[in-house]
């Protein structure tokens, strides 16, 4: 069973630190196949005064904020179409695919093209999953939608996946998988 040791500068909240322990439980769990009652995680700190890197002393760096809060705040804006509280969110350069290849690079067209689908939409959730990847972190959430047709019936229950890489505590992508267009073709006069 594994036993994971980390050695930290003094200064990390005791949140950083369980983030840490998870995540590096999550990852031998994931990687090497151990049970999770096997896998042990010890983080060690030292003053900061007892670390030097390269001849300098250094103190803790400022950790990236959760994934999974990041994307809460993103979609909450969104849906309260509070288009700059979104933006603040999401990088310069960031693409959002939504169901049917539609790209865009910019709320404003995403909003636009949503227009022609529904009157709003809202969110319920089941879960949200976060991982790293090599780029970035990966958070994906999942559960259902619920809001009105432009007809101004209401529809609940749709199934959605969203997922989303995020650096820099910045969304860099997200993409839309959801049931809208199946709900929309069974209404559809026979």
């Amino acid at each position: 069973m594994p036993v994971i040791t980390v050695t930290l500068i003094e200064g990390y909240d005791e949140a950083t630190r369980q983030r840490l322990a998870k995540g590096l439980t999550g990852v031998a769990q994931t990687v090497i196949g151990a049970p999770l009652e096997g896998i042990t995680v010890a983080l060690q700190e030292l003053p900061a005064a007892n670390y030097m890197r390269g001849g300098t002393a250094k103190t803790p760096g400022t950790p990236p904020l959760p994934g999974h809060e990041i994307v809460r705040s993103y979609l909450a804006a969104m849906e309260a179409r509070d288009l700059n509280a979104a933006k603040q969110w999401l990088a310069e350069d960031a693409t959002l695919t939504f169901p049917g290849g539609a790209n865009f690079t910019s709320l404003e067209r995403m909003i636009d093209w949503a227009r022609t689908r529904y009157s709003h939409i809202g969110k319920s959730y089941e879960r949200f999953d976060e991982t790293w990847a090599e780029d970035g972190s990966v958070v994906i959430c999942q559960g259902s939608l619920h809001g009105e047709w432009l007809d101004g019936t209401n529809f609940k229950d749709i199934r959605f996946v969203d997922w989303f890489l995020i650096r820099n505590d910045r969304i860099v992508e997200q993409r839309v998988w959801n049931d809208l267009s199946e709900t929309t073709q069974s209404r559809a006069p026979s």
